[in-house]
C-alpha cells in the first residue's frame, strides 16, 4: 500500500466536510461543498489505492477485478463487512437502493470486500452462501486475512469506502444508518467525474451465482418449531413459513413466498422478508419476521396474517413501550411464548438482534420482571443495554448482549429463565423469570467487552468454548440445553445444573452427511433447533443444506427430513425427491449429436465424460446437476423429466431412458442431457458455472437387438 493511503490519513480530511455537511441548510448547498471536496480530492496522489491482492476468490463475477482495468474509470464502493454482523446486514438494502438508482453502465460499481470475524467465514463456499442467502448483487471478494482491511487501517464492520474512477480514496463511512448520506456522495462523485469526462461505461463482468442455482423445497431454513405433531419452519430464503406433519412430511400449509414483501391477509397474499424465529400455540403462530423489523401472527384458523409489532422499518428505539403496531424494532431474530406476571403465554419474548437485547411484547396484560405493569400489545425492551458487549448484571437494563439469535424458555424450578444463544460473544445466557437477572452458561471469557473469545472446546462455563450460536432448544424431559453450535456445524448439549458443555453431533467440518453415528454427522451452519413433542427427537434447520435434519436421541442416527407433498395452501411445492432444475444460461453450449438407431423396448445408457480445466474443482455449496428431458414423455416414467446429482467426475456420468414397446417410426423422439457444473479454479481464484446439452435424436430400426445401446460422448470445458 502507498504511504500514506490509509483511512487515519483521509479521516482528517473528510472531517470538515462532515461538518459543513452536518450545517448545511439544502441540498444544493451540500452539493456544492461535496464538489470543492472532490476538487481538492483530486490533487492528493498519496490516496491513490494500489489493486486488489491476487489469488484472491471473486463472487458474482467472470473473474477478479482490478483498479486498473474493469474498475478503471468507474466510482466504486468498497463494502468492508463480515456475514455473521447484524450491522453488516443492515447496510444491504441501502447498497441495493443505490444499485438501483446508478447502473455499471452508469459508472458505479459496489464490492463487497469480505473480511472475516470468525474462522469458519474465511471459508469462500460460506461466504458463497451467505451472498445468496442475502441476495447480494454485486461483487465480492473474499479477503479471508483481511489484507486490505489492514493496509488500509479499517477499525469496524461495517465500513465504506468511495473511491473515485482513478482508484483515488475518496470517503469513507463508519457503521450503519448513512444511506442519505451514502447516496450524496455518490450521486455528486458522478457528476463531477462525468463532467471531467473520467467516467467509463463499459461492463465489468458482473455473473450473479444466483442467476444458475437449482431449486429446492427448502432456501436456507432459519427456524423450525415443533408442536404437537406438526412442525412449524421457517424457510428463510424463500421469505415463508411451512407448517407440515412431524410424523409423515405432509406439507399442510405454505404461507408467503417466494418474492420478499410485507402485505397482511390471506395466506395466498401474504407475505414476509428473510423471517427467522417461530413459535406456536394451537391455530397461533408467531413469526420474527427479521428483515421487514416485524411481528407477525398467522391465524391459521382464519387463514390470515396480521401485524402486532414494528413499523416495517428499521428502528433506533432501545426502550419501547408503545403499541406494538406504532413500535419501531430492530431485526428480530427469534421469539419464544411465556409468562410475564400473568396467565401463561402471555407474553412473547423476542431476541432483538438488531440492538442487542431482549424485548417483551405482551400478549394480554402483564408485568415483567423489576418492571412496571404492561397492557396487551405492549412491545418493550426487557434486557439489554443496547451496548454490544458480553455483560452480565442482576439488573437487566444494564446488562448486554451481543446479537442474540436463539431463545429457549424454560420455566419449571429450578431454572425458571430464558436461555438465550448470544451469537456475536459465542456465548448461552441465563435470563432470569424471576427477577430479571442476566448470567452467563457457557462460552465466551469474564471480560464483557471481549467478543472474540470463540472456538470448539467441550468443556464447564466459560472454559467451553461455541462459535457464533444461532439457536438453543430445552427438553424438560432430560433438563438439558440443546445448541446449534452454528459455525462450528455441530449440535451441543449442556446440562445447565454442572454447566458442562459437549459435542452432541457432527465433525466440526462442514458437510452434509446423515446416517447411525451422531459423532459422525456432518452439517452445515445450522440455524434453528427444536425438541419434538416426545422429547426423544431434535429438529435442526441445517440452514446451508436447504434441509431439516431429525436427531433421534435413542437410536443416536441422524436422518432428512423429507417434505412429502404438494399443498393446496399455496403454488405447487415439489417434494424434496424431485427439485427443480436450474435454467439454462442463453449462451450454454449445445451439441447435437448423429441420429442412432434402436428397437422398441430397449434401453438407451448415455454415457457422458465431462472435464473440468486444470485445478478446478466441483464446489459443494452449489450441488452440479444434471437433467434428462425427452420429445415423447413415454421414454420417462410419470411424464417428468429426470434429474440427480453430479458429486463425481473421475467417472462418466451415466443416464438411462427406455424407448417405448409402442413407438412407431413415424414418430420422432430425442433426449437431451443437460448439465450445470459449479466449479472453482485456482489459477483464476474464481468461481463459476458452467452448462452443456447434449442433444441425440433417435431413429426406429426394425428387428431384434441388444438389450441396450451406449451412446458416448465427451466434453471438455
Amino acid at each position: 500500500m502507498a504511504s500514506g493511503c490509509s483511512l487515519s490519513t483521509l479521516f482528517p480530511l473528510q472531517s470538515v466536510l462532515d461538518v459543513s455537511l452536518d450545517e448545511a441548510a439544502t441540498r444544493e448547498s451540500m452539493e456544492a461543498l461535496v464538489f470543492e471536496y472532490l476538487k481538492d480530492m483530486d490533487e492528493r496522489e498519496e490516496l491513490k489505492l494500489p489493486d486488489f491482492e491476487t489469488g484472491l476468490e471473486w463472487l458474482n463475477t467472470e473473474g477478479p477485478l482490478s483498479f486498473s482495468k474493469e474498475l478503471c474509470g468507474k466510482v466504486v464502493v468498497l463494502d468492508f463487512f463480515t456475514y455473521c454482523c447484524i450491522n453488516c446486514m443492515h447496510i444491504l438494502p441501502d447498497l441495493h437502493h443505490l444499485e438501483q438508482k446508478h447502473s455499471v453502465q452508469d459508472g458505479l460499481v459496489i464490492v463487497g470486500v469480505h473480511s472475516a470475524k470468525f474462522p469458519n467465514e474465511k471459508v469462500s463456499d460460506n461466504v458463497r452462501s451467505a451472498v445468496l442467502r442475502y441476495d447480494i448483487r454485486h461483487p465480492v471478494v473474499n479477503d479471508g486475512e483481511a489484507l486490505l482491511w489492514n493496509r488500509l487501517e479499517v477499525s469496524c464492520w461495517p465500513t465504506l469506502v468511495l473511491v473515485g474512477p482513478r482508484g483515488n480514496l475518496l470517503f469513507s463511512l463508519v457503521g450503519e444508518g448513512h444511506r442519505d448520506r451514502l447516496t450524496l456522495l455518490a450521486d455528486v462523485s458522478l457528476r463531477h467525474y462525468r463532467e471531467k469526462g473520467l467516467l467509463r461505461e463499459h461492463p465489468v463482468g458482473v455473473k450473479l451465482y444466483q442467476d444458475s442455482q437449482p431449486s429446492a423445497v427448502l432456501s436456507f431454513p432459519g427456524k423450525v418449531c415443533a408442536d404437537g405433531d406438526r412442525l412449524v419452519i421457517a424457510d428463510t430464503g424463500h421469505h415463508r413459513i411451512l407448517v407440515v406433519s412431524a410424523t409423515s412430511g405432509q406439507l399442510l400449509h405454505v404461507i408467503g413466498g417466494p418474492d420478499s414483501g410485507r402485505r397482511n391477509g390471506v395466506f395466498s397474499e401474504a407475505s414476509f422478508n428473510s423471517p427467522q424465529g417461530v413459535a406456536a400455540k394451537g391455530d397461533t403462530l408467531y413469526v420474527a419476521d427479521t428483515e421487514n423489523h416485524l411481528i407477525r401472527k398467522i391465524d391459521l384458523a382464519s387463514r390470515q396474517v396480521s401485524t402486532l409489532a414494528g413499523v416495517g422499518v428499521q428502528g433506533t428505539d432501545k426502550e419501547g413501550g408503545a403499541e406494538g403496531t406504532q413500535q419501531p424494532i430492530s431485526s428480530p431474530w427469534d421469539v419464544a411464548l411465556g409468562s410475564a406476571g400473568g396467565v401463561d403465554d402471555n407474553v412473547l419474548w423476542v431476541a432483538m438482534a438488531g440492538s442487542h437485547q431482549i424485548w417483551a411484547l405482551f400478549l394480554a396484560d402483564g408485568k415483567l420482571p423489576k418492571g412496571s405493569e404492561s397492557k396487551a400489545g405492549t412491545c418493550v425492551r426487557w434486557a439489554g443495554s443496547g451496548n454490544e458487549e458480553n455483560r452480565n448484571n442482576s439488573y437487566p437494563h444494564k446488562a448486554g448482549f451481543a446479537q442474540p439469535s436463539g431463545l429457549a424458555v424454560a420455566p419449571e424450578e429450578p431454572w425458571g429463565c430464558l436461555f438465550v444463544a448470544d451469537s456475536e460473544s459465542s456465548t448461552v445466557r441465563t435470563l432470569s423469570l424471576r427477577d430479571g437477572a442476566v448470567k452467563s452458561l457457557v462460552g465466551g471469557e469474564r471480560d464483557p467487552t471481549n467478543l472474540f473469545a470463540f472456538g470448539d472446546v467441550d468443556g464447564k462455563g466459560v472454559d467451553a468454548k461455541l462459535q457464533h450460536p444461532l439457536g438453543v432448544a430445552w427438553s424438560p424431559k432430560s433438563s438439558l440445553l440443546y445448541v446449534a453450535d452454528s459455525y462450528n456445524h455441530k449440535i451441543k448439549v449442556v446440562d445447565p445444573k454442572t454447566k458442562q458443555c459437549r459435542t452432541l453431533a457432527g465433525t466440526g467440518k462442514a458437510g452434509d452427511a446423515a446416517g447411525p453415528a451422531f459423532l459422525a454427522s456432518r452439517f452445515n451452519e445450522p440455524g434453528g433447533i427444536c425438541v419434538g413433542a416426545g422429547g426423544d427427537l431434535l429438529y435442526l434447520a441445517d440452514t446451508n443444506n436447504h434441509q431439516i435434519k431429525v436427531l433421534d436421541l435413542r437410536s443416536e442416527t441422524v436422518s432428512r427430513f423429507l417434505i412429502s407433498s404438494d399443498c393446496t395452501d399455496a403454488p405447487a411445492v415439489k417434494a424434496a425427491g424431485r427439485p427443480k432444475a436450474p435454467k439454462m444460461p442463453a449462451g450454454a453450449v449445445r451439441i447435437d449429436m448423429p441420429p442412432v438407431a434402436v428397437c422398441a423396448g430397449q434401453t438407451v445408457v448415455m454415457s457422458v465424460a465431462l472435464s473440468l480445466p486444470e485445478g478446478a474443482k466441483l464446489t459443494d455449496e452449489a450441488p452440479s446437476c444434471w437433467t434428462v428431458s425427452a420429445e415423447d414423455d413415454e421414454w420417462l416414467p410419470d411424464s417428468q423429466p429426470s434429474m440427480g446429482a453430479i458429486v463425481d467426475m473421475s467417472e462418466p456420468l451415466r443416464v438411462t431412458a427406455k424407448v417405448p414397446e409402442t413407438w412407431k417410426k413415424e414418430r420422432v423422439a430425442g433426449l437431451t442431457l443437460s448439465v450445470w457444473l459449479y466449479f472453482c479454479t485456482a489459477k483464476t481464484a474464481a468461481c463459476t458455472m458452467r452448462a452443456v446439452a447434449f442433444y441425440q435424436p433417435f431413429r426406429l430400426s426394425d428387428g431384434t437387438a441388444a438389450k441396450e445401446v451406449v451412446v458416448t460422448w465427451t466434453h471438455s470445458l
